[in-house]
């Protein structure tokens, strides 16, 4: 029952603010300033009603159901979405715009502006759907301490935030897979969200992973889309599909050693804590650490931990949300960064949540080489 309310909280918050965003965009259409003609608007209060609450009409029966017709609403409804942000922001420029120019005394054709900075917004969207079909490989290199001498020169390939559902689904598994594929890696790392965690075929979109060997394995940890509930039908398809499932473990692999704590134990710092203790962590060996989320990167490194390979944060995928996600997670929200004696490599993804969009930052599959 909690957790009902809470849901039906959640709903109905977002489903305001969709509300009174696209009232704005209305507003700033309609408006005509004294002395000008109003813009034709019949059309607009109708459409702008049904957009407003297609993207979580479209999410409620996305959660339940999974069809050809439903997976073209969702995506319509996500486009939309993040069309929206832009929108909106394009709009509260119109306005700061119209304020300035009318106290300096200066008359503007407001609806002219609006026209430009809405079309803006509308190129600006439509290149960040298609920015976020361009999945680029990101090379870089970790130096790591008492490195075996076995894993000097090796490559890793990290992929993570595929997000596997009514937006991508297996094709876009096996196109990562053949890009990951040509490079040849030593291991293969999933640091979670393969699934969106909407309904789907969780065996069906795993298929692909099938395909996917490197010499010293191909690991696999949950991420908090899988953990929405019970991840047990993901984790078993993964599983299913020959790749390692790391819960709460640590494994050797020619000297190096691989740690895997799914989200659900390493949000929450005391479990964390407990997880990475439990797991007999050798501080004087090397020593990589597969978590979803870059959360808490200090209780890792206290662990001893050499270095952490996470995703989750997606850079933000557009502005403004972009900027948000740095002022939250700072510098490890990209790239690799260093807290004391550990390294924390976070990838941006290769897939989206929601809007199918990707400004300011990049879809990737990263290469690692190890010296």
């Amino acid at each position: 029952m909690r957790t009902r309310r809470r849901l039906i909280t959640f709903v109905v918050t977002i489903q305001s603010v969709l509300f009174l965003s696209h009232f704005l965009l209305y507003q700033t259409w309609t408006f005509s300033p004294p002395g000008s003609d109003p813009p034709a608007s019949l059309w607009i209060k109708p459409v702008l009603g049904l957009l407003s609450v297609s993207f979580i009409s479209a999410s409620l029966l996305a959660f339940r159901y999974t069809n050809a017709a439903l997976r073209i609403f969702y995506r319509a409804a996500a486009v939309w979405l993040g069309l929206l942000t832009f929108l909106f922001t394009a709009a509260v420029i119109s306005w700061i715009v119209f304020g300035v120019t009318l106290l300096a005394g200066v008359n503007i054709n407001f609806h002219r502006t609006v026209e430009l900075l809405f079309a803006a917004a509308v190129v600006a969207g439509l290149y960040g759907v298609f920015n976020a079909s361009w999945t680029r490989i990101t090379r870089t290199t970790v130096r790591l301490a008492n490195l075996p001498a076995a894993w000097r020169g090796r490559k890793a390939a990290l992929i993570s935030d595929v997000h596997l559902g009514h937006v991508r689904n297996g094709g876009f598994l096996r196109r990562m897979v053949a890009k990951i594929l040509l490079e040849e890696p030593d291991a293969i790392f999933i640091a979670g969200d393969l699934y969106d965690g909407t309904a789907i075929d969780a065996g069906r979109a795993a298929e692909p992973l099938n395909q996917l060997t490197a010499p010293q394995g191909v690991y696999f940890v949950a991420g908090n889309h899988e953990q929405f509930g019970d991840d047990s039908k993901y984790l078993g398809a993964i599983a299913a599909a020959g790749v390692r499932v790391l819960r709460d473990e640590k494994i050797e692999v020619d000297g190096l050693q691989i740690i895997g704590v799914p989200y659900r134990n390493a949000a929450q710092g005391w479990r964390f804590a407990s997880v990475l203790e439990g797991v007999c962590l050798d501080r004087d060996r090397a020593s990589i650490l597969l978590t979803h989320a870059p959360d808490h990167p200090e209780i890792a490194e206290a662990a001893g931990v050499s270095l952490q390979l996470s995703g989750h944060t997606h850079l933000g995928q557009f502005i403004p949300w972009s900027w948000m996600a740095r002022r939250i997670y700072r510098q490890f929200v990209y790239g690799l960064s260093r807290i004391g004696k550990m390294q924390v490599f976070t990838s941006s993804g290769a897939g989206t949540w929601g809007p199918p969009l990707r400004l300011g930052s990049n879809p990737e599959i990263v290469m690692l080489k190890f010296e």
